[in-house]
């Protein structure tokens, strides 16, 4: 068995094993958390990424963005912004919602966050970052972490100092999408870049991108050289990767059980009911079905049938029918 390293401690904060998930918009609320925990093999949890300029006015009893059971631990909240000055309400809100860790955006790539000054567009602003960091460092003492791409283009010297000035700032964990900013999840992912990442800074780094199977995380730590695997879309496919991984190349005495897809299905249907107000149900079924479908050949009739559907009562009603057919 390959031995890699067993657990992460920032600020106190242990995430064993080494494996996160990564936030995705639509996709990492409470429903599809819940499923994942209840696999294990998850060393920590994360929020989709949170507007820090409507935060503060959220209701995390019903916020479906903030909604959460005790089983959800430990979890990173990830704040999407573009300003220092952002900073100060959002810790304060997160605080109130008694997160385990904060995460900064700085590597979406969409064109909608990055109008605002956000996502990717901050890595062209380290001023400004260092403000942000600097400024979140003073008012709190969660750990911090920041989500990065490897750059805009292959620039080693403009990646080095950036990464170098998260550190002297106070980020305690670095996780890194190993794409350019307009690299497609087509494109085979960078993971050889983490290793340079790793000479320059002395926190952890996080490899993310690419990892949809126990051999694809070997390869990957080993290509990589990480401390730890983020993994996103992956985990949505199929949320019981993280357990495998766990087992597999860490050594933990997890027992996956057999996989009832229909069964795993229904138990999200029923999260989304009793977690979720009606409007806020059928979106995000629709998301989690558009890659849950890729567990099956003819997938694609699942996620086409659901996605057209136009309420949720229907989109169970041809889900199931696709079960039906597909035993």
């Amino acid at each position: 068995m390959p031995v890699f390293r067993q657990q992460i401690t920032v600020r106190g904060l242990v995430i064993d094993p080494p494996l996160l998930l990564a936030p995705m918009a639509g996709l990492t609320h409470s429903a599809l958390r819940q499923i994942i925990a209840g696999f294990g093999g998850i060393g920590l949890l994360s929020t989709e990424m949170l507007s820090a300029k409507r935060l503060p006015a959220e209701n995390p009893t019903v916020s479906p963005w903030l909604v959460r059971s005790p089983s959800e631990r430990p979890l990173s909240y990830q704040l999407l912004l573009s300003r220092a000055d952002e900073i100060a309400p959002a810790i304060d809100a997160l605080h109130a919602c008694g997160a385990d860790a904060v995460d900064f955006n700085m590597g979406c790539p969409a064109a909608a966050v990055g109008k605002f000054g956000a996502g990717i567009r901050l890595m062209e602003e380290p001023a400004e970052v260092r403000r942000i960091v600097a400024d979140a460092r003073k008012r709190t003492t969660l750990p911090l972490s920041a989500k990065i791409r490897i750059g805009a283009s292959l620039d080693d010297r403009k990646l080095r100092d950036f990464c170098v000035m998260l550190q002297e700032e106070g980020i305690d964990l670095l996780s890194v999408h190993a794409r350019l900013k307009h690299e497609s999840f087509a494109r085979t992912p960078r993971w050889e870049y983490i290793s340079r990442i790793k000479e320059w800074i002395s926190i952890p780094v996080v490899v993310n991108g690419g990892i949809f199977s126990v051999a694809d995380a070997k390869q990957c730590l080993e290509v990589s050289g990480a401390d730890g695997l983020m993994i996103g879309r992956g985990a949505v496919i199929k949320p019981w990767l993280f357990a495998e991984i766990s087992r597999n190349l860490f050594g933990r005495e997890i027992a996956v059980p057999s996989v009832v897809l229909p069964l795993l299905y229904a138990s999200f249907l029923g999260h989304l009911a009793s977690l979720f107000r009606p409007q806020y149900r059928l979106g995000r079924l629709k998301e989690f079905t558009h890659y849950f479908a890729r567990n099956y050949r003819f997938g694609h009739h699942l996620a086409s049938r659901v996605q057209s559907s136009g309420s949720v009562e229907e989109a169970r009603e041809r889900a199931e029918a696709f079960f039906l057919s597909a035993t």
